[in-house]
């Protein structure tokens, strides 16, 4: 577990920096360049940039937010990482419009499938970013996960409404416009011309464990992370998890 990211919020964090930091490094050995170039699309305040930005790498984070683009270049100064950490306001839908098209060696595009108005046309954009053999990093909600917690809170007809909805929507309270199953979000991956390397189910149990214990109980915490490791690549728990991580890889190019 990478230290750059705090212990508490690495619950929620863990998996997917383990896998991405992984990807990092094959990519670093294929390339032969120890500085690749990375694009986190609505990677906000960075949370996944300035740790990758401290691992030596070039980030370029795209976010509609001002606020969150604001915060972003105070946390890449703490974190010394200022001269590697570039952020634009921008989205999905218009990502050329601020980035280079095939200019990246890695894609994050974490969070954001859940509130664009088309997810396919989102994942196509972020692929259309990478460069040949570039991986893309994709993080979005769980149907499975939205479904168990409002089942234990004890919201059945909410529950069964998510099961049953197109966009895995609760209610017209729901928040989250879209959630997903892996084999949708793999069928985004492979329809935009990538073949999905990896799928992980992410907080598996954290959102279901009550924080006091996880805070007070002596090496709860540690145990825990270590359950979601190993949970996370076994297909059975990712139709319960609250997120979903698909790594897609993109094909060489012609003729290389």
């Amino acid at each position: 577990m990478s230290d750059t990211l705090r212990p508490r919020a690495a619950l929620r964090t863990a998996v997917v920096w383990e896998v991405l930091q992984d990807a990092l490094e094959r990519r670093v050995e294929a390339t032969g360049r120890l500085v690749l170039d990375v694009l986190d699309t609505g990677g906000g305040s960075g949370n996944f940039a300035v740790p990758v930005a401290r691992l030596g790498h070039r980030v370029t984070v795209v976010d509609p937010s001002p606020n969150a683009l604001f915060a972003l270049e105070r946390r890449a100064a703490e974190a010394d990482v200022a001269d590697r950490v570039r952020g634009v306001q921008g989205d999905a839908h218009g990502l050329f419009d601020v980035v280079e098209r095939g200019g990246y060696d890695v894609v994050l595009c974490h969070g954001v499938l859940e509130y664009v108005d088309d997810p396919a046309e989102a994942v196509r954009n972020t692929v259309a970013a990478l460069r040949p053999e570039g991986v893309l990093s994709l993080l979005a909600a769980g149907l499975g996960g939205a479904v168990l917690s409002r089942a234990l809170a004890g919201h059945f007809k909410e529950a069964r409404q998510a099961l049953e909805d197109p966009n895995g929507r609760w209610g017209a309270g729901d928040p989250v416009p879209h959630r997903f199953t892996a084999g949708r979000l793999s069928a985004l991956v492979e329809g935009a011309g990538l073949r999905v390397g990896a799928v992980h189910g992410v907080r598996v149990f954290a959102d279901l464990v009550p924080g006091g214990l996880v805070d007070t109980e002596p090496g709860a915490l540690d145990a825990l992370l270590k359950l979601e490791a190993a949970a996370a690549e076994l297909a059975a728990f990712h139709s319960v998890a609250t997120q979903l991580h698909v790594l897609g890889e993109a094909p060489e190019a012609q003729g290389a």
